[in-house]
């Protein structure tokens, strides 16, 4: 059993599996330092604000409707009582026109971006009248008040009014609904005859802080947004993505988006009663302010490839054992495995202070160095060693082209499989697997 090749590359095989365990315990390594990052970012967002979403203004006016319903007293008796609905008025034009600057806040090593906006809102609202939503009741129009959404009220840095129909009104917080959002400002707004039979323009600034992303919702019946900022990696997502720019200018300046969306583009109307807030939640659009780097990730996608580093190295060490009539232990093997399961604890402790590129040359040195060096000491064949140290040189160069590689990584991939296999079935051409032979 001993000499049968067979038994051996069982061995060897069982020994693989065995450091699938330390390989797993990596991953697991990997997601919680992930965790902790994603902490700091979310303790950063607390104290100096969240994503944000902008959405408003909307002019908000109660109703009375009489409703059927069983007595509180519990006698079965039924009563009429009043139940205020609100009909939502959104604005006929809207512009944004948002700034972003960037800052960077520390948690330990930790980098979190964040940053402070200002926005410049302006628009119109059409002549409001009761014809143009027919709720069957009469609309309270001394009550009506204008909202603005603020998804994080937190991180308002100044107070926040607003110039409409020729006055100016004072925000607070809190809302008498949550029909178009769950969470902003509101104050009184009574109309009057005068102002019903008018349009209604309207500017105000918001002065915010915010992290990770910084949305806006298109609201009004023509949206034109405009966000900007120094930053040179923005990532654009939500409902609508935004018009084409210059993008030589945008990698060399930062970004200026835009975005024009038409009320044709969304589903909800301009004048409603009830709750449309998840259809207006869905149609907001933005911008995340991505780290340039994420080292995770490329953790994650390097340590997805340790069970073919730790097969390659192995089979080295296996045709070395057959070829040279060398008898390598599994506890030799087991070393050789712990000592390629260590890079990649080297690559996530290293790479969290001077980047994954740097992190992965430091680590991949210092583990083909202590692995030729024992192999060496082991085979006691200078050629062999010096093949190995060359075979982990291009399988790490491979590995780190294949994580840095997103739309041909597959295909590199399987090409450099089949290639290895293709070299593995040359070698052994030649080996008496059967022990037939003298």
């Amino acid at each position: 059993m001993r000499r049968s090749l067979t038994f051996r590359a069982i061995v060897v095989g069982m020994l693989i599996l065995l450091l699938l365990i330390p390989l797993a315990m990596v991953s697991d390594l990997i997601r919680e330092r992930a965790g902790r990052k994603t902490e700091a970012e979310a303790e950063i967002g607390q104290n100096w604000g969240g994503a944000q979403t902008i959405t408003g203004p909307v002019i908000d006016v109660p109703y009375e409707v009489p409703v059927r319903a069983a007595a509180d007293d519990g006698s079965g008796r039924m009563e009429t009582r009043i139940d205020i609905h609100y009909a939502h008025f959104l604005p006929e034009e809207l512009e944004l026109a948002s700034t972003l600057e960037p800052h960077t806040k520390h948690r330990g090593i930790y980098e979190v971006a964040v940053y402070g906006s200002k926005t410049h809102m302006k628009g119109s609202f059409m002549p409001l009248s009761a014809e143009r939503l027919k709720t069957g009741y009469t609309l309270r129009w001394d009550e009506a008040k204008l909202v603005l959404g603020i998804s994080d009220l937190r991180s308002i840095k100044e107070q926040v009014s607003m110039r409409v129909g020729g006055r100016t009104v004072q925000f607070e917080p809190g809302l008498a609904n949550y029909d178009v959002v769950a969470n902003g400002l509101s104050a009184p707004f009574p109309l009057d005859s005068t102002m019903l039979g008018r349009p209604l323009e309207f500017e105000a600034d918001l002065t915010i802080n915010g992290s990770g992303s910084f949305n806006l919702t298109p609201i009004g019946k023509v949206t034109r947004a405009v966000c900007s900022s120094v930053w040179k990696d923005p990532s654009f997502f939500g409902a609508f993505l935004p018009d084409p720019v210059d993008s030589a200018q945008q990698q060399t300046s930062g970004f200026n988006a835009r975005w024009t969306v038409l009320h044709l583009n969304r589903p909800y109307p301009q004048e409603f009663g009830g709750s449309r807030r998840e259809e207006i939640d869905l149609s907001a659009f933005g911008v995340r302010l991505m780290q340039p780097v994420d080292e995770y990730q490329k953790n994650e996608r390097a340590s997805k490839y340790g069970l073919m580093l730790i097969v390659l190295v192995f089979l080295v060490f296996f045709f070395v054992e057959i070829l040279q009539k060398l008898r390598i232990h599994p506890i030799q093997y087991l070393l050789v495995g712990f000592a390629l399961c260590i890079f990649y604890t080297l690559l996530i402790a290293i790479s969290e202070h001077i980047g994954f590129g740097k992190a992965y040359i430091v680590s991949a040195v210092a583990v083909i160095g202590l692995v030729v060096l024992y192999a060496h000491s082991v085979f006691q064949v200078k050629r062999a060693s010096q093949l190995l140290g060359l075979i982990m040189l291009l399988v790490f160069g491979f590995m780190f082209a294949l994580i840095h590689e997103q739309d041909y990584a597959l295909l590199f991939g399987s090409i450099g499989l089949f290639i290895v296999l293709a070299l593995v079935m040359w070698v052994s051409r030649r080996i008496d697997w059967n022990g037939t032979r003298d």
